[in-house]
């Protein structure tokens, strides 16, 4: 027996074949999403700098603190804007309570059984439902069943019934992340 190798000795200096196709096609798709990404830049610099141009003048504090009319000259966004803030206030006022609550129990507190494995399957599953069957559940619930009419508190609860599974889902994983020690 003879301990020499007798194997050729592989050239490590050598590129792989196909490497020069691979790092053109790299630069390609590089080159491509640039162009992409400056055609959607200059269309958005574009429709902006118009809107401003043409309505950058009517942008007055009159027209933020004036209510809606039908005098153009006159005419203001202040119940929109003011309705908004007070619907994102309702809604974080009942969904962050009880989403971080229900989060902290479903993780620290609930017995690990059916009943807790069928909440925890309800609350991903409602994470998936689309928002227009909220919408018709506030519809249906809160404004002719409860009475309730068009109202801030209507669109606020609907909006947290909307986001409360991820809050309680975030509230789940950060108690997740916390150390048991």
């Amino acid at each position: 027996m003879s301990a020499v190798d007798t194997r050729p000795v592989a050239d490590i200096t050598s590129l792989p074949p196909g490497l020069a196709l691979r790092k053109f096609k790299d630069s390609s798709f590089v080159i491509w999403g640039v162009v992409a990404t400056l055609i959607g830049l200059g269309t958005l610099v574009a429709l902006v700098g118009d809107l401003a141009i043409d309505g950058g003048h009517r942008l007055t504090p009159q027209f933020f603190m004036s209510f809606p009319s039908s005098n153009p000259a006159e005419a203001g966004i202040l119940s929109a804007w003011l309705g908004s803030i007070l619907v994102i206030l309702t809604t974080a006022a009942f969904a962050i309570p009880v989403g971080v609550l229900a989060g902290v129990y479903l993780e620290e507190y609930a017995p690990k059984n059916a009943v807790t494995s069928a909440i925890e399957i309800a609350v991903n599953n409602l994470a998936g439902v689309p928002s227009i069957i909220f919408g018709l559940l506030a519809v249906g619930l809160f404004v002719q069943l409860m009475g309730l009419g068009q109202s801030i508190l209507t669109a606020g609860v609907t909006l947290a019934l909307l986001i409360l599974p991820v809050v309680i889902v975030a509230t789940r994983e950060a108690v997740r992340g916390v150390p048991q020690e």
